[in-house]
């Protein structure tokens, strides 16, 4: 077998249909090489019992501990058993729980004394943690299945037991071994390393890497094939976002250098406020890169709040100035609409080009979104297409073939992480050379992560907050447990539009017969996480709220499937002052700045990711008066739910709240999405921890990149990159 096909070998080949169809269907597991990537989560020590005093609610472990006691009780008037069986570590306790037909054989197996590994979902019934049904292996020889007693005894008699991640259908055990089974083709391992980066690092060779993660002999053995792996996956990464810098540096542009005394002049002399130092300096580095003959890649991240919008603008100005055109890519209508607004509000006459009574310094401002009746839309692509506008805002209609510009120079991407590289590419190929590309994201990321999300971009970071902005007080509701909590939180409401201030309402759904179909899994789901009801809904609330503790205010809808005029007509009569509650989904979540709205009540917060709080949370507080969150959940106190909406309501600091979150989810999910077509690859390395590994993995593939472009000399890394990207971004990597 040669080496490269060892790896690719389908794993029912090995283990059989029905097990491998397991592995494929939930663990994304297909081949032999996949599954030698699976690694352990964690060790348990023969001899040594698990801590039970933090097992996480609602998911799946995997526990090694001694029986306690067991006894079965009757229930349904002795019509049916239960067996309770209480485990110890000495340290805490845990409940089993087996019913019906499932009590036989752990009541014959599970005897006081006895040790075995269990594995199940962590739930709480009557206070108490337990596991329902969960499967278990014995680990003493005196089992009633000898075999597979000796077994599991001689397979982990004296070493590191290996904890996989593991699913409901395939328990970790069965995963260690199935690993066995593939273990022989560690030997067949391809090493993307180049050996002078190798042998300098004094790494352990990849076959040696890969056993040692799977059947350690001693923590050492661990920490040496962590430290390996972590640099293959770290530096492949690193080379695959390095060739693309590079190819982009190979791509000509036109330099857009701003006028003396022209539009981006005019515009500044108007500005009420004088800029941040932040804003300068990012300024700066932006025209800088503008300056040059090939083309800007540049990331914008910021607080919430923090002025990006304004330094775009200023980008996009500068353009004009230079004889290009400025185009902005945003996510959703209700935010193109809002950006345009508030562009040509910043601007002023300056946004009158060509028009009566317009300024002459000016430029034309058009929006352009998928819905626009055709008039509208005909008058804007030919606007774009003659040079007219210097500036258009619009959604992924921007994108499609039809529109035509007159000299595209700047593409700026707002939320970048709603776009994937495709579509900011397929607009970059509108220029008649590639224009500049600024990106801006309103997610904080910690260091680490945009140099490994977004390792093929410039990054420029505003992390100051203009004068004048307010604090936000953010507290949880815990509904369930303190009902007069949220009466006190629509009291809450109604002092702020007393005071002649505004409040949001966000709901995770909208609740219309479209949304039933939707609503009918979730509640499904729900039911089968142990919930008892689905999400709440913008329609539903929004009527009880004007029917009960809102009565008398003004109170209206906001959501993304309104026809986009009654979207903007909501939008303008908010920001008009002429509604006081604005009940809507998370289409405000982002670029939405009224700031008379000085209250936000989040129904259900725990069925938001944290960043999605910050940005919603980011939506108060624009004004001179202080801002105020309220987080209302029926989480239990003790759930991880609770503890992610206390980190929010504890802390304004977006890149703290980017850490917790990438802790929270598999860091491999945050890069699959953003980085599009690279797959969840992140298995030992944490963009959170590994801050050196990934800086200095970085340097070395500039160095690597920067001598051997194609990688003609390192087929093994060319391999490496090849299992790393799928075939369309490969193609994208080679055509640049």
């Amino acid at each position: 077998m040669d080496r490269v096909s060892a790896f690719d070998e389908p794993l029912k080949k090995l283990l059989g249909g029905a097990t491998a169809k397991v592995m494929a269907e939930h663990l994304d597991l297909h081949t032999v090489g996949d599954l030698l990537h699976h690694y352990p989560r964690r060790y348990e020590e023969r001899g040594r019992l698990t801590a039970m005093t933090d097992l996480p609610l609602d998911e799946h472990v995997t526990v090694v501990a001694q029986v306690a006691d067991a006894r079965v009780m009757a229930f349904n008037n002795g019509r049916g058993k239960r067996l309770e069986v209480t485990l110890t570590d000495g340290h805490g306790r845990l409940q089993l729980v087996f019913f019906g037909h499932g009590v036989h054989k752990p009541h014959k197996e599970l005897l006081p004394g006895r040790r075995a590994m269990f594995a199940g979902k962590v739930s709480v019934f009557n206070r108490k943690m337990q596991l329902a049904h969960p499967t278990y292996q014995l680990l003493d020889a005196e089992s009633t299945d000898e075999a597979g007693a000796t077994e599991a005894v001689d397979a982990f008699a004296g070493r590191l037991l290996p904890i996989y991640p593991a699913c409901k259908q395939l328990d970790s055990w069965r995963i260690a071994k199935a690993v066995d089974a593939v273990l022989p083709s560690a030997q067949e391992a391809v090493d993307p390393l180049p050996p002078a980066l190798r042998e300098g690092r004094g790494f352990t060779a990849l076959p040696e890497a890969l056993l040692k993660i799977h059947r350690p002999q001693t923590k050492a053995d661990i920490a040496a094939a962590k430290d390996r792996l972590k640099w293959d996956e770290a530096f492949v990464l690193q080379v695959a976002l390095a060739r693309r810098r590079y190819a982009d540096t190979q791509l000509p542009a036109v330099a857009r250098r701003p006028v003396p005394g022209g539009l981006l002049d005019a515009f500044d002399a108007e500005l009420p406020f004088t800029l941040t130092d932040g804003q300068l300096k990012v300024s700066k580095e932006i025209f800088d890169d503008l300056a040059t003959e090939h083309p800007m890649h540049r990331l914008l991240q910021g607080e919430v709040g923090s002025g990006k919008t304004l330094v775009a603008l200023r980008a996009m100005l500068a353009v004009v100035d230079a004889g290009g055109q400025a185009a902005m890519l945003a996510p959703t209508e209700v935010l193109a609409q809002q950006h345009h607004r508030s562009i040509t509000e910043m601007m002023g006459e300056l946004a009158e080009g060509g028009m009566l009574g317009g300024s002459d310094r000016g430029t034309k401002v058009v929006l352009l979104t998928g819905s626009m009746g055709m008039p509208a839309r005909r008058r804007a692509l030919l606007d774009l297409v003659t040079g007219e506008a210097g500036i258009v805002i619009g959604t992924h209609a921007l994108i499609e073939d039809k529109v035509q510009f007159h000299e595209l120079g700047l593409v700026v991407v707002d939320e970048q992480h709603r776009f994937g590289v495709e579509q900011r590419d397929a607009l970059r190929s509108k220029g008649k050379q590639p224009p500049h590309l600024l990106v801006m994201t309103a997610t904080p990321i910690p260091r680490t992560v945009a140099m490994t999300v977004f390792g093929d971009l410039e990054t420029s970071v505003l992390d100051q907050l203009p004068a004048g902005r307010s604090p936000i007080a953010s507290h949880v509701v815990p509904a369930k447990d303190k009902p007069h909590f949220l009466s006190r939180a629509w009291e809450r409401v109604r002092e702020e539009v007393e005071n002649g201030h505004q409040a949001y309402v966000v709901c995770p759904r909208i609740g219309d017969d479209e949304d039933e179909a939707a609503g009918k899994k979730g509640k499904r789901d729900a039911e089968q996480e142990g919930d008892k009801r689905p999400p709440l809904a913008v329609l539903d609330t929004a009527e009880q709220l004007a029917k009960g503790p809102l009565t008398g205010l003004r109170v209206e809808v906001l959501h993304g499937r309104m026809h986009p005029d009654d979207k903007d007509d909501v939008m303008r009569r908010f920001a008009a002052g002429q509604v006081d509650v604005l009940v809507a989904t998370t289409v405000i979540e982002v670029g939405v700045n009224v700031p008379n709205a000085t209250a936000m009540v989040i129904m259900d917060a725990d069925r938001f990711g944290v960043s999605q709080l910050h940005q919603l949370r980011g939506r108060v507080g624009r004004g001179s008066a202080p801002g105020l969150c309220l987080l209302v959940s029926e989480a239990h106190e003790a759930s991880p739910a609770r503890a992610r909406l206390s980190a929010v309501a504890a802390t304004l600091d977006g890149f703290e709240l980017s850490r917790i979150d990438l802790e929270e989810r598999r860091e491999g999910d945050v890069l699959g999405q953003a980085q599009s077509g690279v797959r969840s690859s992140l298995r030992v390395l944490s963009v959170i921890d590994d801050e050196e590994v990934i800086a200095a993995a970085r340097e070395e593939a500039v160095k690597v990149v920067a001598a051997d472009p194609d990688l003609e000399h390192l087929p093994e890394l060319r391999l490496a990159l090849d299992a790393l990207l799928d075939k369309d971004r490969e193609e994208y990597l080679d055509k640049g």
